[in-house]
């Protein structure tokens, strides 16, 4: 397998050039250099060996060789930990055809560190060309693990850039060469960074704009993009991942080296290559690219309001494409019955078998009447320690997070119908008139950073979730209104049971704001004073939900608070409108139960 004939369909591929070269007016890099050494007072021969020392830390150094190190590698790592790993050959053979059209984008969500090296596992295992990869720095500090992803065809970003246009320029080039050239299929994540609650994040727009600049400007014909959903039983970190969200920093180096881990079993994985997306058919009506045309091509420009409003439409687009090519397995769904009944869980007592069984199954109709990939075939027999009193606050939480991040697998399937049961449960209206849309609207306002919404979709979001309520016999709905039968009170409870712990985590920060947090604060002061705070609400008995200590979440409503204008950022701090933060959780805590 490992030194078997490796011949992909390449023959529009041709070796990439370096982004910058010798001759100081070839490239738009080495035309911003002499403006930024007249910025930086510095000569222009520094400047230039700077961005020649950027393009170094930062290029991929694709090599055959090590491709089949990794093959062989990987191939025994595998074996180890899973049982099966799942892929769908409709969506290999049509990226095949693809390949040999136009420049791909290979496009996966972020769950587990196994995302970066799976990928190029499959495509060399089935002759496929394997991708350029865009990989954080922290990776590249490691040097022997930094060296093998180098020459396995990663290329590495600093996390953080802020304002250093050399940097921009370099990355930007260096991206727009490869997609021009079609030199190998580049593939980024779109959300980032590793998702640590296993649920979607809010894509960055920063490499997508990178990677569409070239059709925007008319260099390449079309860009196609692929949506890759990789799904787990199990995940390696996921008692890192819990402890990250608590506060704890992630051990990357010693997530490498703990061997006991090929010893556990992780279940299957499952990857899914979604339909490829044509950049040019889904822009066309959306973007004028004339504007493109009154500058050179290696000038820099600003991109509009509509171009931005495209990519950002685009980003979300595959995320929600993720989503829906993800594959949901028992435990999701037993995580979902076990965080409804918190007491037995964090007591340690139990569920009765047979009621989480039942539960579970029950699950499992409603989550196929809401349009959910199922896998069914056998169990994640993922080891689980008793929770007792006795573990303390954070013990505990690390638990909890842990369930929470497997239930956080399922909920893109039911987070629309628990929004509109939400609305129901507020509005107690049996019209669906502008009260029930309008709170439904309120709700993705609020959690737009918490779950994945396609920008101008609310619409259609609330049409999806009638039908999927009306589909499983939870409301009935005709041309005016809408009545909740009995039988649906269950399944509006159980959806609205998902709901509840971010409603609640997100109306513990609200009070923090309007009770015992400064009116302007750092985002460093605010994490640990509302764990403090929420810590405080648990112990004396008024909270139960331990998700309120996730930094995730925190972050989440921060954002959520500045895109309702309640709180407004003034450079590296925040200020808080407290009577804006208290209008919102007043809306939120109108909430009744059926």
């Amino acid at each position: 397998f490992t030194f078997r004939t490796f011949s992909p369909p390449s023959a529009r591929r041709r070796p990439s050039p370096p982004p910058i070269s010798a001759s100081p007016s070839s490239t738009p890099v080495s035309r911003l250099c002499p403006q930024v050494a007249v910025e930086t007072g510095s000569p222009l021969e520094m400047v230039m060996g700077d961005a020649r020392s950027i393009l170094e830390e930062m290029s991929q150094n694709l090599q055959l060789g090590f491709i089949r190190l990794m093959a062989f590698t990987l191939t025994k790592v595998f074996k180890k930990l899973f049982r099966s790993i799942f892929i769908n050959m409709d969506g290999l053979n049509t990226l095949q055809q693809a390949v040999q059209e136009n420049p791909v984008v290979l496009m996966p969500n972020h769950r587990s560190y196994v995302d970066f090296l799976i990928i190029s596992y499959i495509l060399f295992a089935f002759d496929l060309p394997v991708p350029v990869i865009a990989a954080g720095i922290p990776l590249a500090g490691m040097k022997i693990v930094g060296e093998i992803l180098r020459r396995s065809g990663a290329f590495f970003i600093r996390r953080s850039i802020g304002s250093d246009k050399l940097y921009w320029a370099v990355l930007s080039e260096y991206v727009r060469t490869i997609i021009r050239k079609e030199f190998a299929p580049f593939e980024f994540y779109v959300e980032g960074l590793r998702s640590r609650t296993l649920k979607s994040l809010t894509p960055k727009l920063g490499m997508m704009h990178m990677v569409l600049e070239p059709f925007f400007k008319g260099e390449v014909f079309d860009i196609t993009l692929v949506p890759i959903s990789v799904s787990y039983d199990r995940v390696l970190e996921e008692s890192l991942l819990a402890h990250e969200l608590l506060g704890v920093p992630s051990p990357e180096r010693g997530l490498l080296k703990a061997t006991r881990i090929l010893q556990e079993d992780f279940g299957s994985m499952f990857v899914n290559f979604g339909r490829p997306l044509s950049v040019r058919s889904l822009c066309e009506g959306r973007i004028d690219r004339c504007c493109f045309n009154l500058r050179p091509r290696h000038v820099p420009q600003q991109p509009s309001a509509d171009v931005q409003a495209c990519v950002s439409w685009l980003a979300h687009l595959v995320v929600r494409l993720q989503e829906e090519g993800s594959v949901i397995g028992p435990w999701s769904l037993m995580c979902c019955q076990l965080l409804q009944n918190p007491v037995h869980v964090l007591t340690g007592d139990g569920l009765d078998w047979q009621q989480l069984s039942d539960g579970t199954m029950w699950s499992r109709r409603l989550a196929v009447d809401c349009g959910a990939r199922l896998n069914w075939s056998g169990g994640s027999h993922n080891r689980r320690r008793p929770i007792g009193s006795e573990d303390g606050v954070m013990r505990t939480a690390a638990a909890v997070l842990m369930l929470a991040s497997y239930r956080n697998q399922a909920l893109h399937v039911f987070v629309r119908p628990a929004m509109l049961a939400a609305a129901l449960n507020v509005t107690r209206s049996r019209w669906r008139g502008e009260s029930l849309l309008g709170f439904f609207c309120f709700l993705q306002d609020v959690f737009s950073h918490e779950f994945i919404f396609v920008p101008g979709r609310s619409t259609q979001d609330f049409e999806e979730a009638c039908f999927y309520l009306k589909k499983c016999g939870a409301v009935n709905i005709d041309d005016q209104e809408v009545t909740v039968p009995d039988s649906g009170l269950e399944v509006l409870s159980f959806l609205q049971k998902l709901l509840q712990p971010f409603i609640d985590s997100y109306q513990v920060v609200f009070r923090f704001f309007c009770e015992d947090g400064p009116q302007v604060f750092s985002e460093k002061q605010l994490l640990p004073a509302v764990r403090q705070f929420a810590t405080k609400l648990i112990l004396s008995g008024e909270l139960h939900t331990y998700e309120a200590l996730s930094s995730d979440t925190q972050k989440n409503v921060l954002s959520a608070l500045r895109r309702l204008q309640a709180v407004t950022k003034l450079r590296n701090e925040y200020k808080v409108n407290r009577e804006a933060v208290r209008r919102t959780a007043d809306v939120l805590g109108k909430m009744r139960w059926f």
